[in-house]
């Protein structure tokens, strides 16, 4: 079930919402756990139960973990935490490389995979207690709001939240005006962008190619925050403070910069539990370059089984460790409009790897962007494009930086009301774009 989609807007999603507020709070985390659970078999009733199987043995390798610390049996817990990891990991890469195996994908079990076993990680760091509730573990792992495509929340991000929760009138008003957003977001820039990246994806000209990674690059980007943001949104409406995922990457002056603005939590995650075990950055050079390489190889594989993403993880990795050798040091002293032409060139390189299905496709792409296999340098169809799509283009390229939200609260400041009319004003024009189109993909559903 898609957010975007009329069924989880006027029937799941007011039904989840009354149905929890008309409920005792002690009950409230069973109906999250129970929303999640239909929500989910709404779109794979067939993988429900791995799901349900992830929350009963992760929710009991922390309690046996926890155990074996309070018998101080250290090693019992490192062997119980070894069997989690590999479980985890083990039906994730089973299922993430089912070409093999021609058993499908199930929908998000990435980011509730990496979820569950962050908990089970956590406790055998003590970092956190192995919580006694089977029901707030459960609805921690199965939260609807998050549960497809993130943001990846850590167990630490809401214990307290799955405990007790403050609900209010403005926090709720908050999360649909976020919710608005997002929605906004994903439907009128992310659906627009990709029909233009499919339509000038086999364009064999310079500016027709140029064209397909600029609208590929928007529809991503908008695809993913847009969801994040209702994600957030639908978060805080239930409670909950979810971490943010996006924060204007495109504006970065550095590629290490990008990766500290895109998809931060799940960059986080493999700071915090694979690159920071292997080391980090303690060692001397060497072997900080090592942990980076096997940190981002695993970050493509992550995405999918296919060649493409592998080598899109080693891409970021070699910039990366460039950047780090020396590179970084240039960029500061570089003035900022050229270490931005510099960022956007590498992160549009690296969505050329990303877009592509098989080395061939990506190869063809990126010779047609100096001209190699190209028929002309603009196409009429690229021409076309241009003039039909410029305000377009335009506008998606100021909506990715801070300046219309900046401009957005000077006005507030001085006409309040548009804190009602912008967000219903997206919301309405998003509905009329749902029930006209039948195009509603959402990239990451893959991932």
């Amino acid at each position: 079930m898609l957010f975007s989609s009329l069924e989880f807007i006027f029937l799941f999603l007011p039904l989840a919402v009354g149905i929890y507020f008309s409920l005792p709070r002690r009950w409230r985390n069973f109906w999250l756990l129970l929303s999640g659970l239909c929500f989910y078999a709404f779109g794979e009733p067939r993988f429900l139960p791995l799901m349900v199987l992830t929350i009963l043995a992760d929710y009991a390798f922390g309690r046996w973990i926890e155990y074996l610390f309070f018998k101080d049996n250290q090693k019992g817990a490192r062997l119980v935490l070894t069997l989690a990891v590999l479980l985890n990991i083990g039906q994730l890469a089973l299922f993430k490389y089912f070409d093999f195996f021609g058993l499908g994908l199930p929908i998000g079990i990435s980011f509730y995979t990496f979820q569950a076993l962050s908990y089970v990680i956590d406790v055998y760091w003590r970092k956190v207690r192995a919580t006694k509730s089977l029901v707030a573990f459960g609805a921690y792992v199965s939260l609807f709001p998050q549960l497809i495509a993130g943001p990846i929340v850590k167990y630490t991000d809401v214990e307290r939240e799955l405990a007790w929760r403050r609900h209010s009138l403005s926090d709720m008003a908050g999360g649909l005006r976020t919710f608005c957003a997002g929605l906004a977001k994903k439907v009128l820039i992310a659906n627009v962008a990709g029909q233009m990246w499919e339509a000038l994806a086999a364009d064999r000209s310079v500016v027709g190619a140029y064209l397909s990674i600029f609208f590929f690059a928007i529809q991503i980007y908008f695809d993913f925050s847009g969801y994040s943001d209702m994600a957030v949104g639908l978060g805080r409406v239930f409670g909950f403070s979810f971490p943010q995922n996006f924060n204007y990457p495109y504006i970065s002056r550095s590629i290490t910069e990008f990766w500290r603005r895109w998809h931060m939590t799940l960059s986080a995650w493999f700071r915090e539990y694979v690159y920071i075990p292997l080391g980090g950055n303690r060692g001397g050079k060497p072997r900080t370059y090592r942990n980076l390489l096997i940190t981002w190889a695993l970050t493509g594989l992550w995405h999918g089984a296919s060649v493409n993403f592998l080598l899109w993880g080693l891409y970021f990795a070699a910039v990366l460790i460039i950047e780090k050798a020396f590179l970084q040091k240039v960029l500061v002293r570089t003035p900022s409009a050229i270490a931005h032409i510099y960022s956007l060139v590498l992160i549009g390189l690296g969505w050329v790897i990303f877009a592509s299905d098989g080395g061939a496709d990506g190869l063809s792409l990126a010779g047609r962007l100096v001209g190699i296999g190209c028929i002309s340098f603009c196409s009429g169809n690229a021409r076309y494009q241009l003039i039909r799509n410029l305000v377009f283009i335009i506008i998606t390229a100021l909506g990715c930086t801070p300046l219309p939200k900046r401009l957005y609260l000077k006005i507030k400041e001085r006409f309040a009301p548009i804190d009602i009319i912008l967000p219903l004003g997206g919301f309405l024009l998003s509905l009329a774009y749902i029930v006209s189109s039948g195009y509603d993909p959402f990239l990451y559903f893959r991932f």
